[in-house]
């Protein structure tokens, strides 16, 4: 009988400087992942509070009495020996000066350059979640396209800042044409924007694509270079570690709930989602019946955020 995996509880915080850079320390030898860097913080104990536990780690690691905030993301994580969970905290202050209180190596980081830093699994989605946008709108299909064009601006001009232009009943010169238009719209507000299978239209127009399950399973190498992103559409576990291994910047998970666009099957729930979130380290977006009020949950259970089509989609004016 296999023995089960001992569940680990961690607290982490985002220590921010007035200069808005970031608090990594680095794991010291003899520990498991020694040498990576990670967020302050460490194991929460039984029976102990996770705002507690996280107080009394950055005492004792760091040497300062902290103010825990808000929740950032919670990342399940299964290791070879352990499942853990990753819950990360905003901090709304501190006193005294950090200092690796335990000999660990600190460092003030940039956001913008948190990406570079070899870090444990669990700690990957954080950078994500600190970084890029908690929602990515999927266009639904366009009956009219100058009505679908003014339904893609009103999505972006309330904040959708990552976009997948899907458009499977269009081909040829009308796909085109409506990529084109879509991509004008989506760079004029600042949003970055991939579309759905076609690589090479997304080389040429220099956007990112998001790959197919049936795509992401025949493909050997990453098709875009980088710069452009590239992320995939994931079912199950063999899915996301294709992904992860394809060099994905994201993937997107579902159907968490049921949907009128995937009616049939058993749809994942939270405990799903979050069973196959522990299998690797990219971010990922809950899909199927997501709605905005749903970013919160999706953060609980290791989500990078929503992703939707009907709940992002502005309604007709």
């Amino acid at each position: 009988m296999l023995t089960p995996l001992r569940s680990i509880h961690v607290m982490a915080a985002v220590i921010t400087d007035a200069r808005g850079r970031i608090l990594l320390a680095r794991r010291t030898e003899g520990r498991d992942l020694a040498g990576r860097w990670e967020f302050p913080g460490g194991k929460q104990e039984p029976g102990e509070r996770p705002e507690d536990a996280l107080v009394r780690e950055l005492r004792e690691e760091l040497g300062i009495e902290a103010r825990v905030g808000d929740h950032v993301i919670s990342v399940p994580q299964q290791y070879p020996d352990k499942r853990l969970c990753l819950e990360v905290r905003h901090l709304t202050g501190w006193q005294g000066t950090p200092r690796g209180h335990e000999g660990q190596a600190l460092a003030w980081v940039a956001p913008d350059k948190l990406m570079r830093y070899d870090m444990p699994p669990a700690d990957r989605p954080v950078v994500a979640a600190l970084l890029q946008p908690d929602r990515y709108l999927v266009t639904p299909e366009p009956d009219d396209s100058a009505a679908w064009l003014m339904g893609l601006e009103r999505a972006l001009s309330r904040g959708v800042h990552r976009v997948q232009v899907r458009a499977r009943h269009l081909a040829g010169d009308a796909w085109r044409l409506l990529a084109r238009q879509a991509v004008a719209r989506c760079r004029e507000a600042g949003a970055e924007v991939l579309l759905n299978g076609d690589i090479d239209l997304a080389c040429e127009l220099q956007v990112g694509v998001h790959l197919r399950a049936a795509q992401l399973a025949e493909c050997a190498a990453r098709p875009l270079p980088d710069g452009l992103a590239v992320a995939a559409s994931c079912h199950t576990a063999t899915d996301l570690r294709q992904a992860e291994a394809l060099g994905c910047d994201f993937a997107v998970v579902g159907s968490v709930h049921p949907t009128l666009s995937h009616p049939v099957g058993e749809p994942l729930g939270w405990p799903g989602f979050a069973r196959l979130r522990e299998g690797v380290s990219l971010p990922i977006y809950a899909i199927g019946g997501m709605l905005p009020e749903h970013i919160v949950q999706a953060r609980r259970h290791g989500a990078q955020g929503i992703a939707a089509i009907r709940g992002l989609w502005p309604a007709s004016p």
